[in-house]
């Protein structure tokens, strides 16, 4: 993180705890083990149905009738009313001029954020530090929560491609090449590991012509994959795109195998997600380098780099790689093993279960960056009126105050960090359990699972550990 943000990665620490330290991280892993219990004597058969599920939304209503009794009238009136915002939604979100609308919102808001990256200042007020770390990175999953998949529509780039091949004359899924069905998602899991070595380990990274130099290079890069493999491109190498849709799919949005547009359970709709080559380096990316955040803040770790005769960038670029490393390593052995105790085919494995990591990516993204999110956010936004640092008060914002009230909540802030972390990995052992008892036989499914739960189990108390580290 630059330094301007890294002292507000969480503002609730151990010793604000309502119970003893020790005693939390013992009881999340109890916590997590119990739960596996529970799951193997309650929880026998495959509950979920992935993309074949959901409660369409409608897209017909008819109004009530008028010569019926006041009592079946007003039951009417009210199961109209409650239909009525799910078909406004349904037949807004597919109309072309309501997606062209969000496209050229998403592209206006990137063309204004160029401006401060192109002509600003370098100084920490320019905004496009925070609207970059901040906005966009933090942002981007409680959007793709409350939203759905909505940045594959906003997506600025992709907008871009759209205009040029229209301005061309071709489809935008057409390419000069075909895209190769092995690459997958291994693009993305890249330039996931680039963005975040440029957040947490690059030199300077709080400096203009850094920031300049990796969005440039980004751009290029996407825009290039585009031309060569079509639209199709964005959805397995842009990193942005591929992250939202990740988080996505633990919202209560989603798409039906007929296109219907549902309402579903979130670990349902998780469920839904298919296995692609790169989904498993994908989740350890995301997972390995937000446990390397809260390792780099620590106390031990920044006592110990700086007393040695390497470089931080070195260290930091190598403990980041061992980070990532080490959730692929030990989830995919975990994986591999489950499949020979539970005698089933084991090279496929990884990926069916990788959607079982991305709730507890998302728990360590919540208990790391929500305090994050809230301060630098408001921030970034006063800054925003001013682009150039120059005076200007475009949004009326410039003259805004921080409102700071979160941080007299330490003792509920720092509930909330191992509740998020705890909660990630409850979600990620049912996800686990519902994958495992659908792929293995029965006799065999309580055996196939203790290794990914041995694993959770680790990452659960591996993650309190660092993030409070002090």
């Amino acid at each position: 993180m630059t330094p301007l943000l890294l002292p507000l990665h969480g503002i609730g620490g151990r010793q604000d705890l309502p119970v003893p330290f020790g005693l939390a991280v013992g009881g999340a892993a109890v916590a997590i083990a119990v739960s596996f219990v529970v799951l193997a004597l309650a929880w026998r058969n495959p509950k979920y149905r992935g993309n074949a599920s959901g409660i369409p939304l409608p897209t017909t209503i008819t109004r009530p009738p008028q010569h019926e009794s006041l009592v079946r009238r007003a039951g009417a009136w009210l199961r109209w009313l409650v239909r009525l915002p799910g078909f406004v939604i349904a037949r807004t979100v597919d109309e072309p001029w309501f997606r062209w609308l969000v496209r050229l919102i998403g592209l206006a808001i990137f063309l204004y954020a160029m401006v401060s990256l192109i002509f600003g200042v370098d100084r920490l007020t320019n905004p496009i530090f925070g609207f970059i770390y901040i906005l966009v990175w933090v942002g981007l999953v409680p959007i793709s929560l409350l939203l759905g998949p909505v940045w594959r529509t906003l997506n600025p780039l992709r907008t871009l491609h759209l205009l040029l091949s229209k301005a061309m004359g071709q489809p935008p899924s057409k390419g000069l090449l075909e895209l190769p069905r092995w690459l997958g998602l291994w693009p993305a899991a890249l330039g996931i590991f680039a963005f975040t070595w440029l957040e947490l380990v690059a030199p300077d990274r709080a400096t203009l012509p850094v920031v300049q130099a990796w969005m440039a290079l980004y751009v290029v890069i996407t825009m290039f994959g585009a031309i060569l493999f079509g639209d199709r491109w964005f959805s397995t190498g842009d990193p942005f795109e591929v992250y939202a849709t990740l988080m996505a799919r633990l919202s209560p949005w989603g798409r039906r195998d007929d296109g219907a547009l549902v309402i579903r359970r979130p670990l349902e709709n998780l469920d839904g997600l298919k296995p692609r080559p790169g989904l498993v380096g994908m989740v350890a990316a995301l997972l390995g380098s937000t446990a390397y955040d809260g390792f780099s803040n620590s106390t031990a770790w920044i006592g110990w780099a700086q007393d040695t005769n390497y470089s931080m960038t070195l260290l930091g670029t190598l403990a980041l790689i061992c980070f990532i490393l080490f959730v692929l390593v030990t989830y995919s052995s975990a994986t591999l093993l489950a499949g020979r105790l539970s005698d089933s085919s084991r090279t496929a494995l990884p990926r069916l279960f990788a959607h079982s990591v991305i709730p507890i990516a998302l728990g360590y993204v919540v208990a790391h960056y929500l305090t994050l999110l809230i301060l630098e956010g408001q921030r970034t936004l006063i800054y925003l009126s001013d682009p150039l640092s120059n005076g200007a008060n475009i949004f009326g914002t410039g003259l805004l105050g921080l409102n700071t009230s979160i941080t007299n909540h330490s003792t509920a802030i720092a509930v909330t960090q191992v509740l998020a972390v705890v909660g990630g990995h409850l979600m990620g052992v049912i996800s686990a359990h519902d994958r495992a008892v659908a792929l293995f036989p029965r006799h065999r499914a309580l055996a196939g699972q203790l290794p990914l739960l041995i694993v959770m189990v680790g990452y659960t108390v591996g993650g309190l550990l660092l993030l409070f580290a002090a």
